[in-house]
């Protein structure tokens, strides 16, 4: 964290809230939160060279945190239960008490699509309606390619199959101050790319959920960094 804006950031955020450009959008990963009706403003340093993000005040006392995000992973893996049966995503709990979705790409995107596709939408729908009852948390969607096709491809790729799941989340109920839109195309590999299977596994979107932290609002805008192989 550089530096703190205050009225500029209102006015910045306000205007790229209401553009139609989605690539404007995918810059900004917050607009105004709404908690308590107060804005702090933070440029933050990110993969794309610089972030403007708005932290709302009105975060979790830190020691509720960990009941808060105990209800909210309870509730979401009880409805993604049938889908992580199936291995369609993976639901876990980070140190930081992040909970982190990881989703296949392979059952929400066709091959070189960033459309979600329809069988997988009440899938995603079960999950917003549980991050819909948790405000006080900030939505990182991260996608991931595998490494077939040039670089700057598969980033772009990856930033709008991450950005049709933050338009998704949005279009239901879902405000667009607690999303984060991110790609990170192929530098970030769970396994090799050398192997369809390690491919397979490469190609996801990986959603946090991360707890706004009273004192600590800036932090729950910083998207976390996968491990590389």
């Amino acid at each position: 964290m550089k530096k703190i804006v205050l009225a500029s950031a209102i006015v910045v955020l306000s205007a790229c809230a209401t553009t139609d450009d989605p690539n404007q959008r995918t810059k900004v990963g917050a607009a105004i939160g709404a908690a308590a009706g107060a804005i702090i403003g933070y440029a933050i340093d990110d993969d794309a060279g610089g972030l403007l993000v708005g932290a709302a005040v009105g975060a979790a006392a830190g020691a509720g945190v960990g009941n808060y995000m105990d209800k909210q992973q309870q509730e979401m893996e009880a409805a993604l239960a049938e889908e992580q049966a199936r291995h369609d995503l993976e639901v876990q709990r980070l140190q930081d008490e992040t909970l982190k979705i990881d989703i296949s790409s392979e059952v929400s995107f066709d091959f070189d699509s960033a459309s979600l596709k329809t069988a997988f939408t009440p899938t995603l729908q079960k999950v917003s309606d549980i991050l819909v009852r948790y405000p006080q948390t900030v939505i990182h969607v991260v996608g991931h390619t595998d490494s077939v096709g040039s670089e700057s491809y598969n980033m772009e790729l990856s930033r709008r199959r991450a950005q049709s799941v933050v338009d998704y989340f949005v279009s239901h109920g879902i405000s667009v101050s607690r999303l984060v839109t991110v790609g990170r195309g192929e530098i970030e590999p769970r396994e090799s790319n050398d192997t369809e299977a390690g491919r397979q596994l490469n190609r996801r979107v990986e959603i946090y959920v991360k707890p706004i932290i009273e004192g600590q609002e800036s932090e729950a805008y910083q998207t976390p960094k996968g491990s590389q192989i």
